[in-house]
């Protein structure tokens, strides 16, 4: 069979079968282009619809928020209401410490003054003294003690037998003071000018009271020779 000769300018004659798969290729082309067209159309059209539509929850979705912030709140209540109440407890506890420590020092105040009461009250018994040599030089060495005058009972024993042998109402009417006028009397033999000068405040003014002629013959001593211990003789 002699071969068909192109000539220029003209194509080859497309058989049948040609034809139909052109056609379908085309076909398929303009399918896929309108599908990758469309979708991509949709998707602008769906992303404008959700930028633009308000965002809705709905009360299923804020009630958990609303339960998690109401239990909050709840707890925050309860906590401050615990607190307020141990403070109020503490300052009650506190305040009854102070209120019975207040009435223990009041009752201990009473007792005390309640003490010192009876001890006012109940006043030491007056020391006594027996009325003889013994008694009479105890009493003045007291008195001596209370006016800082020295002397022992050791001192005024001695000089008391030798100068009027424990007497109180003995008298000297022989030497120069009874010469003079102003006789020795009493225990520790004292003349009044001496006895005035050295009476001793809360005793008798008197040179035959026994107690009052020994502390002012004391007091003369100490003044005169330092002590009625240091007296051996006429004075």
């Amino acid at each position: 069979m002699p071969k068909q000769q192109n000539t220029p300018g003209h194509s080859r004659a497309l058989t049948k079968t040609h034809k139909l798969s052109l056609a379908g290729v085309a076909t398929l082309g303009a399918a896929a282009l309108a599908f990758s067209l469309v979708p991509g159309n949709t998707q602008q059209a769906s992303a404008d619809s959700v930028a633009a539509a308000p965002v809705a929850f709905s009360a299923e979705q804020l009630k958990p928020a609303t339960a998690g912030l109401s239990g909050q709140l709840a707890d925050a209540q309860a906590a401050a209401a615990k607190k307020k109440a141990a403070d109020a407890a503490a300052a009650k506890k506190a305040a009854e410490a102070a209120a019975k420590k207040k009435a223990e020092d009041a009752r201990k105040a009473k007792e005390a003054a309640s003490r010192s009461a009876k001890r006012a009250a109940v006043k030491p018994a007056a020391k006594t003294y027996a009325n003889n040599l013994d008694g009479w030089i105890r009493q003045s060495l007291d008195i001596m003690k209370k006016h800082g005058i020295p002397g022992t009972y050791d001192g005024l024993h001695r000089n008391i037998i030798r100068e009027s042998a424990g007497d109180p109402n003995a008298i000297n009417n022989w030497d120069i003071n009874a010469i003079n006028g102003v006789p020795s009397i009493g225990l520790l033999q004292v003349i009044k000018p001496t006895f005035d000068a050295y009476h001793v405040a809360g005793t008798a003014k008197s040179q035959y009271n026994p107690v009052a002629n020994i502390t002012a013959a004391a007091n003369y001593a100490a003044d005169k020779y330092g002590s009625i211990d240091n007296v051996n003789s006429a004075y």
